[in-house]
């Protein structure tokens, strides 16, 4: 049977592998981001991949826009099957230096692109009561860090957004499923037209990983949604288990580690081109595609991610992410001159 399946953010990275991954499948795939330039790319990999198509160049922040491109998309396709939000944007910089503006307007993407998302996926899918929807979420999404608040906060919104609606949807015995994955750090284009205002080249925080593991991941997750929520990578589990047992800790190491761990030793370019209010594919006039510069440190597996499809074994591998995550923060914590630091 084919699935019609709804990608917001399918312009590039994480979207853009989940959209080549379904056009594998054969999928009716309807593509929403802002950029043509990189719509029209991913649906041309699509229909070569044997695929169907359909571009629909939208801002998730705009309810009507999300709304009349889930028309268009029931329109030509049939009934939606699944929706998946991934959609956002950030800034880069200490909160202090980021306007009112621009940290409404990645609240606006990120978080209420998700809102709009779900609203619109559930208009269709209950009255059908069936379909599914994925939330690409993050580590950030349970332990922040700096130079990132906007983001983080909009990501553990849509934690707490997304629990409450769940809890909705089992209170009317519904068939309609909706999870969350939580990805690790990716290679994908963000590095390159987030809006920065540090002095070096923002990077994630290694270990990388490509974004063709978090498509697996998320291919998976809407194919067995009974789960609540999937952790993709080790480092993603130990992040968030460690946070739980240690939070002070991690306060402290980030606190001394966050900054200069998510910068190059490159300097950022004056004139980059950032997409918090523009899309960068059609300001920059080509298509950034799936993978950002650091091919070279990206992980291309995760075996944690391929372990946790097997739910049985998952709590054990949990539980020792976690403990090595806390042995190598104590350890790190102490070569920085953390002697004192204490859990709390």
């Amino acid at each position: 049977m084919t699935q019609t399946v709804v990608i917001t953010g399918a312009s590039a990275g994480t979207g853009r592998a989940i959209a080549r991954l379904y056009a594998g499948r054969r999928a009716n795939i309807a593509l929403l981001a802002r950029g043509r330039a990189g719509l029209e790319a991913a649906a041309a990999e699509i229909e070569q991949a044997g695929g169907r198509a359909l571009v629909l160049p939208t801002d998730v922040a705009d309810q009507d826009e999300v709304e009349a491109a889930a028309e268009t998309a029931q329109a030509t396709f049939g009934p939606l099957d699944v929706w998946i939000n991934t959609a956002f944007t950030s800034v880069f910089a200490p909160f202090t230096e980021i306007e009112p503006a621009e940290f409404k307007r990645v609240t606006d993407v990120t978080y209420l692109g998700y809102v709009n998302g779900t609203r619109t996926a559930l208009r269709r899918m209950l009255p059908r009561n069936r379909g599914t929807v994925v939330q690409v979420g993050s580590a950030l999404s349970y332990r922040s860090v700096p130079l990132q608040s906007a983001y983080c906060g909009a990501k553990h919104a849509i934690n707490g957004f997304t629990s409450a609606v769940r809890t909705e949807l089992l209170h009317r015995k519904s068939d309609v499923n909706i999870t969350v994955v939580h990805l690790p750090a990716l290679n994908t284009p963000q590095f390159s037209w987030v809006l920065s205002r540090l002095p070096k080249h923002p990077q994630p925080v290694p270990p990388i990983y490509q974004p063709e593991v978090a498509a697996r991941a998320i291919a998976y997750a809407a194919d067995h949604p009974r789960r609540k929520q999937y952790y993709v990578g080790a480092s993603t589990a130990a992040t968030i288990w460690a946070n739980t047992i240690a939070p002070g800790l991690l306060d402290r190491y980030l606190a001394r580690t966050g900054f200069d761990s998510q910068q190059t030793d490159e300097a950022s370019p004056d004139n980059r081109t950032t997409n918090l209010w523009q899309p960068a594919d059609d300001l920059a006039g080509h298509d950034y595609g799936a993978h950002g510069i650091f091919d070279s440190q990206a992980r291309a597996h995760s075996a944690q991610a391929a372990f946790a499809r097997r739910p049985a074994l998952t709590a054990s591998a949990l539980t020792a992410a976690a403990l090595g995550g806390l042995a190598l923060l104590r350890s790190r914590a102490r070569r920085a001159g953390g002697e004192g630091l204490r859990l709390r």
